[in-house]
């Protein structure tokens, strides 16, 4: 596989072909995912969750963050590698340039901030000084105390207009990726639509540019709650590398999400 950019992502949306992303935490599976392809990973503040076992992502810090995308550096060659921003780490736009250079410096070619409107200064103030941004909206985890628990958004008209818009705008501040989780496959669509930069889903129907997943999901290792737009790919293969080769396969074809992993 070839070294995957920004550039290239934006490439594969303009000729149509899927790309697919996964969580990953450290360099044994990172090398894994590189080597079956994966296009995007994740160093993702769900750590809170699969790895240190809380049951949100709030208690997750920005050297949290910083070590696990150094392991995540060392093992994938060519993946593109985007670090989760965690809770309150972009409170201000200062602080968000501060904490965003130290991913940076940790191995991340990219951060991910989650938020609308409010973060357009912030968005255009990283990439002015270097630093690319994949924005995330939708189901925000780290917002889950003010959305009342993990919750499907953008479900009535004013959320998905609102939405729509926020994408949109925070395109023009600069974001160069957007993840969007846990909204209708219909809304998915016309964000995917009205942006000239790749979207990437996760519970957001097959329509988008790209599709991700935590990598415990994947494996049917996550204990608790297991997402309705997850999928157990080690127990159909048995082999973690065949597992992960699947879901890549499936991305690319567009069989995966189907319908049964996907809001209406």
């Amino acid at each position: 596989m070839a070294k995957i950019t920004a550039a290239k992502l934006l490439k594969m949306k303009q000729q149509g072909e899927k790309f697919s992303a996964l969580t990953a935490y450290d360099a044994s599976f990172a090398e894994a995912f590189d080597k079956q392809g994966i296009e995007v990973l994740l160093i993702g503040d769900s750590m809170g969750m699969v790895l240190q076992g809380h049951e949100d992502t709030l208690p997750v810090t920005v050297a949290d963050i910083c070590y696990h995308t150094r392991c995540v550096r060392r093992g994938a060659k060519d993946a593109l590698v985007i670090a989760d921003m965690p809770f309150m780490s972009y409170a201000t736009t200062e602080q968000a340039m501060t904490e965003a250079a130290k991913l940076m410096r940790a191995g991340a070619s990219m951060v991910k901030l989650e938020g609308g409107s409010w973060l357009l200064e912030t968005v255009t103030a990283l990439t002015e000084r270097g630093i690319p941004v994949c924005a995330h909206l939708g189901l925000t985890p780290q917002s889950v105390h003010v959305f009342g628990g993990f919750k499907i958004q953008g479900r009535n008209q004013q959320a998905a207009d609102k939405m729509v818009n926020d994408a949109i705008a925070l395109e023009q501040a600069g974001a160069q990726l957007l993840v969007i989780e846990c909204i209708p496959a219909e809304l998915a669509k016309r964000i995917t639509e009205a942006l000239s930069i790749p979207v990437i889903g996760i519970g957001a129907g097959k329509d988008t540019d790209g599709q991700i997943l935590v990598m415990h999901d994947v494996l049917g290792i996550s204990t608790g709650y297991i997402p309705k737009f997850s999928k157990n790919y080690l127990s159909i293969t048995g082999d973690i590398h065949k597992a992960i080769k699947l879901y890549k396969d499936e991305v690319a074809a567009g069989t995966f999400p189907s319908d049964e992993h996907t809001f209406n």
